[in-house]
């Protein structure tokens, strides 16, 4: 791998002037309508045709060609296209024998994305205390756009295999999705590799890997080297069972988007360590929280052309126009353009250091500035090894309104999905996994399977922001709860949805099926008692570069206190006189009442008597109907007519009573002819038990069901959830 990185250094030394970086990307931007997509793109002189693939976002394959279109093509319009549905597209252009690529995430009225997975926060343990009031409120910001967030607290000083063990364990601890990692503070840096992606020797060995947090389930080894240059800082050289991995390249599928904010040992700023991360964190929540807007445009400062076709910035001009635009990129001066005028997105790239690139700046510079950006990408030699003192590519994040950084030219990331409503995250995993060459990396091999690909900043940031309700109260009368709100800033909103979490739900749950457009809401269903959480997201249909889709703003919220308890609503008691039953509801909530006594004989009221004419053994059950919930409880009682009641022991019986999936049947065996008839009297099945005695109940209705035994008088009674 060495010798092929010191040629690629050679041949890359010479730039060419015959083209651009914006000629080598094919800039799409997209326009709906109710029953079209229609992309567009810049007119490129020399272009031979292009080629238009789609496929739908979850999709790991482009196959044939949709169309081809001529050179002069500067747009396609697709009518074969389903509104909410999310689709993708390649634009393939071809100049000579050279092909250049665009990218675009696009869709009509797409869905909006309501709960994105389980989160894990990492953080430094130095800043547990200094920084608690900022970290919980970065945890209720995560929460409130969708994300289970779990916080876990590391030492400097804790080996990287201890917060793998951390990470890994917290994955396998639910079996709701874990999608990503924030590493906040200095946690532990992972080092892998024998590689030097910027192609100088001295620099050959293991660099930065934040990827191995996010490998769940790779083999990553020790025991290899040494195989490094003699002038390579000792801090990269790899030796075996010295703590740096060997893996060049991540061993298996990243499973978790991964984003570091760390601002340790930036001295060229004059703010403490601590003071810079509270800067971050309170920046990320006006941005979040839209109190901070940028504009939606980009600049780009490129100064290294075309570069043999590498166009490093071309990965600029492809990211950027789904996001903002092609007509709101400029190319222009990196520093001067974004003090005193705001751009949401930047690029710059020139030949660097540690803590510089030419033509674009230092850190120093970054120190020295207020740049009004949020997302930028940055390239150039040796600043992508981040683990350093004033590190160039960590400098942005440390000034201004600046939240995210990624070295990205070797390869070229695809974050175009942040167009239609994704984190930025999504497009650093993305680009990690990029195994089969779903996406142009670079004319290099170095691709996003290299251990040194990394974001700078938080992982969960969105291109579009919505802005929040406020003041929302939730006031509880009985098992009622009013939410209110005051209205968002936001304009033109398709109104609010409304959440709930108590502690019989692990996440926040939708309340209304369609947006409210007021600025209140009751929720009739507190069927728990204990806490509940209300969350008000604002609803709006974001018209972007990308298309159109659903954008929800981060909830607020507010509790209430339920004392009630819906879920018990049959139980009741019973007292055994004789042959003679009362039975007595303990719910004083009111309910309908259905009871079936076992003995062919069934009430609607509230508490009835019943007198038995037979000694026997009787299932009674109750069936309590409520607008928020319908509960089922049932009893076996034993008549003889003296003493008191017994529970019922049938030599044939069900379990479990009552059931959503299966009950399986005790006393007779596999094969015996056995009828289900439903309480309205129709047939569900005749025929032979299963081999494992099981009734499957998975289709049916909820209600109460009979199952009778051939040669046998007994009827089980069976409750389907």
């Amino acid at each position: 791998m060495k010798k092929v990185l010191l040629l690629l250094a050679l041949a890359i030394s010479v730039a060419s002037s015959a083209q651009t970086s914006a000629d080598a990307a094919v800039q799409i931007t997209a326009s709906v309508q109710s029953t079209q997509i229609v992309l567009s793109w810049p007119a490129y002189t020399l272009t031979s045709q292009y080629q238009v693939f789609r496929k739908l976002k979850s999709a790991q394959s482009w196959g044939t060609a949709l169309t081809s279109l001529p050179g002069s093509a500067t747009s396609f319009s697709d009518a074969s296209v389903v509104a909410g549905i999310n689709y993708e597209y390649r634009i393939q252009r071809t100049v000579s024998l050279n092909n250049y690529y665009g990218y675009i995430n696009t869709g009509i009225n797409v869905p909006a994305i309501e709960y994105r997975g389980r989160l894990i926060l990492v953080v430094d343990s130095s800043f547990s205390s200094s920084l608690a009031p900022e970290i919980k409120r970065l945890i209720t910001d995560m929460e409130g756009d969708g994300w289970e967030v779990f916080r876990h607290d590391v030492l400097r000083s804790a080996s990287v295999s201890h917060v793998k063990d951390v990470i890994v364990n917290e994955y396998r601890n639910d079996s709701l999705p874990t999608t990503a990692v924030f590493l906040l503070g200095h946690v532990p840096v992972p080092y892998s590799g024998f590689i030097n992606p910027d192609g100088h020797p001295d620099h050959f060995g293991a660099w930065p890997a934040d990827v191995y947090y996010g490998d769940v389930n790779g083999t990553w080894t020790d025991t290899q080297g040494p195989a490094t240059s003699t002038a390579s800082p000792a801090r990269t050289k790899n030796l075996p069972g010295d703590g740096k991995f060997d893996q060049s390249i991540v061993p298996g599928l990243v499973e978790l988007q991964v984003g570091r904010v760390d601002l340790s040992r930036m001295s060229n700023f004059s703010s403490s360590e601590l003071q810079l991360m509270k800067d971050y964190l309170d920046k990320d929540h006006n941005y979040r929280k839209k109190i901070y807007q940028p504009q939606k445009r980009a600049v780009i400062d490129d100064n290294f052309g075309y570069f043999s076709g590498e166009a490093f910035a071309a990965s600029g001009y492809k990211n950027f126009a789904p996001l903002v635009g092609y007509n709101n990129i400029t190319a222009a001066d990196y520093f001067t353009t974004m003090t005193g005028n705001s751009y949401q997105w930047s690029y710059g790239c020139g030949g660097g250091y540690y803590n510089s690139a030419s033509g674009v700046g230092t850190t120093a510079n970054f120190a020295a500035s207020n740049l009004d950006g949020v997302f930028t990408l940055l390239f150039g030699s040796y600043f992508g090894d981040w683990d350093t003192t004033n590190s160039f590519l960590r400098a942005p994040l440390a000034q201004g309104k600046m939240l995210t950084c990624i070295w990205s030219g070797r390869p070229h990331y695809q974050l175009h999905h942040m167009g239609l409503g994704e984190n930025i995250g999504y497009g650093v995993l993305l680009t990690e996994n990029n195994v089969n060459g779903l996406y142009y990396a670079s004319p290099t091999n170095i691709t996003g399977r290299w251990v040194h690909n990394a974001l700078m900043g938080d992982p969960t940031l969105r291109n579009d922001i919505v802005a929040p309700a406020a003041n929302v109260i939730a006031t509880r009368n009985g098992y009622n709860c009013t939410i209110n709100w005051s209205a968002s800033t936001e304009t033109a909103i398709a109104g609010y949805n409304i959440y709930r979490k108590n502690d019989s739900l692990k996440t926040y749950v939708r309340c209304n099926t369609n947006p409210v457009t007021g600025t209140s809401y009751v929720d009739s269903c507190l069927v728990y008692s204990g806490i509940y959480t209300y969350m008000v997201r604002t609803v709006k249909l974001e018209n972007t570069p990308s298309g159109t889709y659903y954008n929800l703003s981060e909830g607020i919220t507010d509790t209430a206190l339920s004392v009630q308890n819906l879920n018990s609503l049959a139980n009741f008691t019973y007292a055994v006189t004789g042959n003679t039953v009362a039975f007595t509801r303990t719910n004083p909530i009111t309910a309908t009442c259905f009871w079936d006594f076992g003995n062919g004989t069934v009430s609607t009221a509230q508490n009835p008597v019943v007198t038995y004419t037979a000694n026997a053994s009787y299932f009674v059950f109750l069936i309590a109907k409520h607008p928020c919930i319908e509960d089922t409880v049932w009893a076996g009682i034993e008549i003889d007519q003296v003493g008191l009641p017994t529970i019922q022991t049938s030599r044939i019986s069900a379990s479990p009573v009552p059931s959503s999936d299966e009950v399986t049947l005790s006393g007779i065996r596999p094969g015996t002819t056995i009828r289900i008839v439903s309480q309205d009297g129709k047939v569900v099945y005749s025929g032979p038990l299963s081999e494992n005695n099981k009734v499957n109940m998975r289709d049916w209705s909820r209600g109460l069901y009979y199952i009778s035994v051939s040669g046998k008088k007994e009827t089980v009674r069976i409750v389907k959830e």
